[in-house]
């Protein structure tokens, strides 16, 4: 037994042999058998006399879903003494009325008082209300429920805890939910600080101490603890400075202050807290969550269990290093003080990792090499993929080129004034360029992206947080390494961070309150899925590159060949690799038609028939099925169109707005596509795997957006930055610019301070 606050608590009940609780939030989704405990705030209605309908059916709407994915699930609901107290409150002033009717008149009906009801009463009333709601709901959904009442007396005697078990249990077995609730109707008053009573159990005082008691006597995996808070935070919610407690381990409670109990119910959140560590120590995983806000409550059960961030999870297992919300923190901080540094430190900062990359690359093509090789034991990487998380000599000596073309553009860009007014006298205004903030970059399969990005956010001044696929984590666990070791020529390590903890993309989205914008870098499918998961935070990225290279009537032969084989074969399973090559009729049938088919077919290139091209064949291709695929390999579609405005009307159809290219050698035709077309990069007689920020002379590139807020193409440096607005006056005030004031606005263009283009 070991003692917190003043009460003793087992370290390993009696009741049952000591299980393993969950490490890792991940590992919820795993759990069979659960106990969702439903606190008073949760069940009632704002007014504490009622039932919460709409509430309580989504929670049985929940449970049911796990039960019918063959889950076990139990529910500890509060609730009878609310319900009682509608029914019973009803019945007074029903018989209040026709009494006072027939002795005072009509007139007394509005002084009539409602006495106070005992809770006793009021639960005896209300529970088989409450049990017969609970059947109608579960009964939607072809389940069963059975209802328990228990009172401390059935833990304490070891014949009826031995009953309480074996009904359980058949009830389990039968598939049935049971929902379990303390005999309200006859339980006496809970005394102070009785948590321990007779044989080293946990005293059933209320709920909370129900649901935790019951979940360690039938070896639950998980017991979920809802209340009308969203979790443990290390202060009184609402408070200025409290902060959502992610994951509790046991011996943070003396950093935890707790404010008072909910509003109904008999325990606070240090009820719940004790009720859950005692669980806890039994082997069962505890999450505590809101189970009253409308926004979540319709999945916070099933986002509970399928391991997303909500509430606060309870582990014996503490991580070693930081959580990703002090990582978040600490790269706020760390990039702040880079932002503070003058231009030429920031630039030294890039120039030192770019002199690591070629003076470590034997130790990081090492590292590599072992990523490599656990691919391909694992066969889980499609060839694509494996090219992309593939580093060599070249390409570190690419990559360091690159971060030293940032540093040499570096020196202005923070801080640059790119607007100057003189409002009125004395009275001047700068725009100023500045940091976003806290960059959060999620990619797979390609390692050489984390210095490229860490170099953009360094010579903009931003804070970092990467997050790497697991396919790739020697790699990036060694060229993160390096970067810490050039930020430290200055004293900011902390600005980049490398999230390693089990941290799920979707739960890094959540994070609005830390994370300025997200860059993902990946398939497609990785972006859209990070679009759908961002909660607040804007992201900056493409979903698809679906590049179009548009051949017209006065295409050249020597180039028409060399462009398409550039832009299809140099590097297929990039983002700005050809994927729908669109073909003037009036060239098939030509013997420059012909050239670019043997040439697509010595590369080995799969064609897929357009529709309208498939008409105009006996035998055809395969026909595509949609015109709006990313193939990322050695495929592509072909498709005819009758003009360069059938082009440009076909790109924007289909297209994703990435790069699209016309090749002629008409003037003419070449400017209307290049006005015409509505794409991040639209480009003449040249391929499109020039849509590349190191190609672009940025240096590199967070990626290429075909968003058209903000930045648009390849991003690098100016992509992100902000701005703020300085004003430096002299005891000026809007009063003095009034009709009868003594002051007039001039709004005067000031010339621009000289840029440093050394």
């Amino acid at each position: 037994i070991r003692c917190w606050s003043n009460i003793p608590f087992l370290t390993v009940p009696l009741s049952r042999a000591h299980g393993k609780s969950f490490a890792h939030r991940s590992e919820l989704k795993h759990a069979k058998r659960i106990v969702v405990k439903l606190g008073s705030a949760v069940v009632t209605r704002g007014d504490e006399c009622g039932l919460a309908l709409g509430r309580l059916a989504s929670i049985v709407e929940q449970v049911s879903m796990l039960q019918n994915q063959g889950r076990e699930m139990m529910i500890v609901t509060s609730g009878a003494v609310a319900f009682g107290k509608q029914r019973l409150r009803h019945e007074i002033l029903l018989s209040q009325s026709v009494r006072q009717a027939l002795h005072s008149g009509q007139s007394q009906l509005k002084d009539m008082a409602i006495p106070v009801l005992e809770a006793r009463a009021c639960a005896a009333a209300g529970q088989s209300g409450l049990m017969a709601l609970y059947e109608a709901m579960f009964t939607q959904y072809s389940i069963c429920a059975a209802q328990i009442l228990v009172t401390n007396l059935d833990f304490h005697d070891e014949q009826k805890r031995r009953n309480l078990n074996g009904t359980l249990h058949e009830l389990l077995r039968m598939n049935i939910v049971p929902i379990i609730n303390t005999n309200d109707a006859v339980v006496p008053p809970p005394e102070p600080n009785s948590d321990l009573q007779g044989v080293n159990v946990i005293s059933v005082k209320d709920n909370d101490s129900l649901a935790a008691r019951l979940a360690v006597e039938m070896k639950t995996d998980l017991l979920i603890v809802l209340s009308d808070v969203e979790g443990l935070f290390d202060s009184p919610p609402g408070s200025d400075d409290a902060k959502l407690i992610d994951i509790f381990y046991p011996g943070d409670q003396q950093s935890v202050t707790f404010g008072t109990k909910s509003r109904v119910g008999m325990g606070g959140m240090e009820a719940k807290v004790k009720a859950a560590l005692w669980a806890l120590q039994g082997g069962t995983s505890v999450v505590i969550a809101n189970g009253t806000h409308p926004k979540i409550s319709g999945h916070v059960i099933t986002d509970i269990v399928e391991g997303k961030k909500v509430g606060t999870f309870f582990s014996e297992v503490k991580p070693a290093g930081p959580t990703v919300e002090q990582q978040a923190e600490m790269a706020r901080g760390g990039g702040r003080t880079l932002a503070a540094l003058q231009p030429e430190q920031r630039a030294e900062i890039i120039y030192r990792l770019a002199d690591l990359l070629t003076d470590q690359r034997e130790e990081i093509l090492l590292a590599n090499k072992k990523d490599l090789e656990e691919a391909e034991n694992k066969g889980r990487l499609a060839l694509p993929l494996l090219k992309r998380l593939s580093l060599s000599t070249s390409k570190l000596n690419s990559l360091a080129i690159g971060l030293r073309q940032i540093a040499a553009s570096s020196q202005d860009s923070v801080g640059r004034v790119i607007r100057r007014t003189r409002i009125a006298k004395a009275l001047d205004l700068e725009q100023v360029t500045v940091p976003i903030g806290v960059l959060l970059v999620i990619f797979e399969s390609r390692p050489d992206c984390l210095p490229q990005v860490s170099a953009l956010a360094i010579a903009s001044g931003n804070g970092l947080l990467l997050k790497g696929g697991k396919e790739a984590a020697h790699s990036n666990q060694i060229l993160h390494h390096l970067t810490q070791e050039a930020l430290s020529i200055h004293g900011v390590k902390d600005a980049v961070q490398l999230v390693n903890t089990r941290e799920e993309v979707e739960d890094l989205c959540r994070l609005d309150k830390l994370i300025d914008l997200i860059i993902p870098r990946g398939s497609s499918q990785l972006v859209r899925n990070i679009q759908k998961a961002a909660k607040g935070i804007p992201v900056m990225g493409h979903s698809e590159g679906i590049c179009h290279v548009y051949v017209d009537t006065d295409a050249s032969v020597e180039k028409v060949t060399r462009i398409i084989r550039d832009s299809k074969c140099e590097y297929p399973a990039a983002c700005n690799a050809l994927e729908t090559l669109l073909i003037h009729r009036d060239l098939l049938r030509t013997p420059l038609f012909d050239q670019i088919i043997d040439m697509l077919r010595v590369e080995q290139v799969k064609i897929h028939a357009g529709p309208k091209f498939a008409s105009y064949l006996t035998f055809s291709p395969s026909e595509v099925k949609s015109l709006r695929t990313e193939y990322g390999d050695l495929e592509c579609c072909l498709e005819v169109v009758d003009s360069v405005q059938e082009a440009v009307e076909h790109i924007h159809k289909y297209g994703s707005s990435h790069t699209d290219v016309i090749i002629t050698e008409n003037e003419q035709t070449a400017e209307f596509f290049l006005q015409h077309v509505d794409s991040a990069c639209v480009f003449w007689n040249a391929s499109t795997r020039f849509s590349d920020g190191y190609r672009f002379g940025l240096g590199a590139e967070v990626g290429i957006s075909t968003s058209r807020i903000h930045a648009r193409g390849p991003v690098g440096i100016e992509g992100l930055l902000t701005t703020k607005w300085l004003l430096r006056g002299d005891n000026h005030v809007v009063s003095d610019f009034s009709e009868h004031g003594s002051m007039k606005y001039l709004h005067e263009s000031l010339p621009l301070p000289q840029r440093n283009t050394n």
